[in-house]
């Protein structure tokens, strides 16, 4: 596993490495008059396994080789090689590109055709995540990036890139989150625990009443899925100071899926989950036990037939159908059969939530795990 080292130059050069034995790998069949070939670690729910011991989803062991000289394979096959040539020349010259850039820099016809290497960019997000797989490198470490997608506030100083930034002192906004956060340097921390808020308007709430300051935390945000760069910044954070993570979302099916892709990884990104996954955190809300307690029953929105359904997968997902306590809060949530946002907290006045409803969470500690 080639992870960040605490020398860039010496990270630069094993990463190169990973990409030049690549290339000399399928040079070395070429040569013996092969056909060229990539081993890939096999992506899907078939290959997927819930390791009981990390409390993370990891992927299997089985593998398929893709062949260049075979017409079903030929195509991928290419498209892998063009981002991993990419990726090199990136990282031999310090540069970083989005995942939007990675396609128009390698859509291109192929000399003598009419064929471009990729016609879409979800060809090459696939290719990227296959290069991840063979080079076990991650798509930041390959100094591809994707758009920023979330804030952080709170009393810490970071470096990045040679800048101090002082996540207390940037106004509303806070500091957008980037999509690579390895190679920021944490100068300060001083908070006693992470909350991440599912929705970017209870971040903003948060952040106006500065909540940060009056629970002494971390606060973070994306709008509904976590990104890679947020699920490994609340890693980084919970793992190298200690900080607890508590989850605060919708009470609906779709919170408990962002809650458990941060805590457990996702089934899709289960090749990286050792970066992703952070079996530390807690779901701190919302419950239905919030609901009552809190009188919210008035926001009550009834499930469509795609909440049911996803119910019923996450029902099977062997991270929750084991535990007791999940699956009670599954049957009252089915019981319910209907959804509450966190935004029905401000029918009782703006700054509930971080006056009244966060303070007292914490103060008994219920969080489901």
């Amino acid at each position: 596993m080639i992870m960040a080292d605490s020398s860039p130059a010496l990270s630069k050069k094993k990463r190169l490495e990973v990409l030049e034995n690549i290339g000399k790998e399928v040079y070395q069949h070429i040569e013996k008059m092969e056909n060229p070939y990539l081993t890939i670690t096999t992506r899907g729910l078939s290959n997927v396994k819930y390791d009981k011991e990390s409390r993370t989803i990891k992927l299997g062991e089985s593998v398929s080789k893709r062949y260049f000289l075979n017409t079903g394979h030929v195509r991928k096959f290419t498209q892998t090689m063009a981002v991993a040539a990419l990726s090199k020349n990136l990282i031999e010259n310090d540069k970083h590109t989005s995942l939007r850039s990675a396609f128009y820099q390698i859509r291109r016809t192929i000399p003598g055709t009419k064929i471009d290497i990729v016609d879409d960019q979800t060809e090459t997000n696939k290719s990227i995540e296959d290069l991840e797989l063979i080079s076990d490198l991650t798509r930041e470490q390959l100094n591809i990036n994707a758009n920023k997608n979330g804030a952080v506030a709170g009393e810490v100083i970071i470096e990045d890139r040679g800048d101090l930034i002082d996540w207390s002192k940037l106004g509303s906004g806070g500091w957008a989150i980037p999509s690579n956060v390895e190679d920021i340097i944490f100068k300060k921390v001083d908070a006693k625990f992470v909350l991440y808020f599912e929705k970017s308007t209870m971040f903003e709430r948060a952040n106006e009443d500065k909540a940060w300051k009056k629970l002494h935390c971390v606060i973070i945000s994306s709008q509904g899925q976590a990104t890679r760069g947020i699920r490994r910044l609340l890693q980084r954070l919970s793992r190298e100071h200690n900080l607890p993570v508590y989850v605060l979302t919708d009470a609906d099916i779709w919170g408990v899926y962002i809650y458990s892709a941060i805590k457990f990884g996702s089934i899709t990104l289960a090749h990286v989950s050792d970066k992703l996954a952070l079996p530390e955190a807690k779901f701190m809300g919302l419950t239905v036990e919030d609901i009552e307690k809190y009188d919210l029953k008035r926001h009550l929105i009834k499930f469509k037939d795609v909440d049911i359904e996803r119910m019923k997968q996450i029902r099977n997902y062997d991270w929750f159908k084991n535990s007791k306590e999940w699956m009670a809060e599954l049957d009252k949530m089915e019981k319910l059969g209907a959804k509450v946002e966190l935004d029905a907290f401000t029918a009782k006045g703006l700054s509930f939530i971080t006056e009244k409803y966060l303070p007292e969470k914490l103060k008994e500690g219920k969080f489901l795990d």
